[in-house]
C-alpha cells in the first residue's frame, strides 16, 4: 500500500466531491488532467469505488484503460492494495476480466476493459453500467468512450475521466475539456505541485528529462502541438475566417480513401486568395462505416450544391473514383499533381503569403493542421502517414489550380513532313503546334 500522508487541495476535491454539501455533487462527471506524476490516478480510483458503494449496491460498473495489462498495472494492482489496507474487500475474476468489491454490506461488480482501438467499442456493448472510469482517456478512440458512456443508463450514474494531456485537437480536449461546463463536469488540472508525495528533488528530476513540447505536456500539463509541424506557419487567427467573401471561381479538391478517410474541400477564388468554404470529410474506421464510390459521390454533388464547379481536381490514384464522376458527365475532373515535397513547399509559399484562407467550419482540416508532421524517424524528409487526408488534397489544389503556384507550362507537339530541308540539314521541316494547358485556360 502506498503511503498517505497527506493529500493536497485538489486530491482531497477528487476524494470528496460527489460528497453531499460539497457545492459539486449534481455535476454529471469529473475531468483530471495535467502532468504526470501529479496525483490524479490513486485518488480518482479510490473515490470511484468508495463512491460506487456509497450510492448503489449490486450494480456494475466499469474501468477502462488503454489495454487491460496496463489498466492492471497501472490501477488495479495499486488500488486493490490500498482497498484492501482500507478494510474493503476485493475478489478478482481474472479469466472474466472483473473485480467485486464489498464494504460494510454492500457489493458492486467492476467490469475493465481495454480500449485500444476502434474495434473495442463493441467490447461494452450490452453490458447497464451505473458509473465508468476512463484512466489515460485520450489514448482511447472515441467510439470506445461514447459506447461505454451510452451504457450508463443507471439514474444517479457518473463519467470518471483521467489524463495527461495529447495535442489540442484531440476530441477530448475540445468535445469535454473545452466543454466541461456544458456538459456539467467538474475540471481538474493538475500539476506536479498537487502531489504532496512527489518530493521537490523527484520533480527536479522529471523537469530535467523533458524538453520543448514533451516538458509542455509532462511538466506543465498542457496541451500543445507536436513537435516537427510540417506548417508551423499556420496561425489560426490569420487563416481562419467566419465569414467568406463571393468568388469569382470555385474548385473541389478531393483525397480519395476506402479504408482511410476521404476528404473534399469546396475553394472559392477571390483577388488571388483562395477561401476553403466547406469540407466533407468521412473516416471509415472511425464510424464504422465504409462508403461506396457512388455515396461519397453524392457527398460531392451536396458540397457543391449552389456553385458553379470549374473542376475537380482528384488524386491520379483514385481510378475508380474518377471514373464515376466521369459516368456521371457533371463535373470536370483533373487529375492532381502530386508531388509531395514540391508541393508542401508551396503549400507553406501561399500560407506565408496569405494566399489561403479557411472557414472554422472545415475543423477536420484545422485539426489536421495541428497534427500534420515530419517522420523523425525517416532518412529521407517525407511526413507521417497519418493525419494528412485534407492535408494531401489542399496540396493537389495548390499544385493544380493556383496561380503563381507553378511554372507556365508551355507543351509542344512535334511533327516532322517532308519539304525543305530544316536548318539542321535532316531534310525534314519540323511543325510545331503549341498547347497551353487546361489550367491557362
Amino acid at each position: 500500500m502506498g503511503k498517505f500522508t497527506r493529500f493536497s487541495q485538489k486530491q482531497r476535491t477528487v476524494l470528496c466531491w460527489w460528497m453531499e454539501g460539497s457545492g459539486w455533487e449534481t455535476r454529471d462527471a469529473i475531468i483530471c488532467d495535467g502532468a504526470v506524476r501529479s496525483g490524479k490516478t490513486i485518488c480518482m480510483s479510490l473515490s470511484f469505488v468508495a463512491w460506487s458503494l456509497y450510492r448503489f449496491q449490486g450494480r456494475s460498473f466499469a474501468i477502462c484503460g488503454k489495454t487491460i495489462a496496463s489498466l492492471r498495472r497501472n490501477v488495479i494492482v495499486p488500488l486493490v492494495e490500498n482497498l484492501t489496507a482500507l478494510g474493503f474487500a476485493c475478489r478478482e475474476k481474472v479469466s472474466a476480466h472483473y473485480l467485486e468489491i464489498s464494504y460494510e454490506g454492500r457489493t458492486n461488480r467492476y467490469y475493465l476493459f481495454g480500449g485500444k482501438d476502434e474495434s473495442s467499442a463493441s467490447l461494452v456493448q450490452g453490458v447497464t453500467l451505473a458509473g465508468v472510469l476512463f484512466d489515460e482517456v485520450a489514448l482511447m478512440p472515441r467510439s470506445f468512450v461514447e459506447q461505454a458512456l451510452a451504457r450508463c443508463s443507471v439514474e444517479g450514474s457518473t463519467f470518471w475521466f483521467n489524463c495527461n494531456p495529447e495535442h489540442p485537437q484531440h476530441w477530448f480536449y475540445r468535445e469535454w475539456i473545452c466543454k466541461a461546463e456544458e456538459k456539467n463536469a467538474l475540471y481538474l488540472h493538475f500539476t506536479m505541485e498537487d502531489n504532496p508525495s512527489l518530493s521537490p528533488r523527484m520533480r527536479r528530476r522529471y523537469q530535467s528529462l523533458y524538453s520543448g513540447n514533451f516538458y509542455d505536456r509532462f511538466v506543465l500539463g498542457r496541451w500543445t502541438a507536436p513537435q516537427g509541424l510540417i506548417y508551423p506557419m499556420f496561425d489560426p487567427s490569420l487563416h481562419v475566417v467566419e465569414e467568406i467573401p463571393p468568388c469569382g471561381r470555385y474548385y473541389i479538391s478531393c483525397d480519395y480513401g476506402t479504408v482511410n478517410p476521404t476528404s473534399m474541400g469546396l475553394w472559392g477564388e477571390r483577388e488571388g486568395i483562395w477561401y476553403r468554404i466547406q469540407e466533407y470529410y468521412h473516416d471509415s474506421r472511425a464510424t464504422g462505416i465504409q462508403k461506396t464510390d457512388e455515396e461519397h459521390y453524392g457527398a460531392l454533388c451536396q458540397l457543391a450544391e449552389g456553385y458553379e464547379i470549374t473542376a475537380v481536381i482528384v488524386d491520379p490514384s483514385a481510378a475508380s473514383f474518377i471514373q464515376c464522376i466521369h459516368r456521371h458527365g457533371a463535373f470536370t475532373v483533373i487529375p492532381a499533381q502530386n508531388q509531395v515535397l514540391d508541393g508542401i513547399r508551396r503549400v507553406g509559399d501561399a500560407l506565408k503569403e496569405g494566399r489561403l484562407r479557411f472557414s472554422s467550419r472545415c475543423q477536420d482540416t484545422l485539426r489536421e493542421f495541428s497534427l500534420y508532421r515530419w517522420d523523425e524517424k525517416a532518412h529521407r524528409d517525407q511526413p507521417v502517414k497519418e493525419n494528412d487526408h485534407a492535408m494531401d488534397e489542399i496540396r493537389y489544389l495548390v499544385m493544380t489550380v493556383m496561380e503563381d503556384s507553378k511554372p507556365p507550362l508551355l507543351a509542344f507537339s512535334v511533327g516532322r513532313e517532308p519539304g525543305a530541308k530544316g536548318g539542321d540539314g535532316s531534310g525534314f521541316q519540323r511543325r510545331y503546334e503549341t498547347a497551353w494547358d487546361l489550367r491557362n485556360s
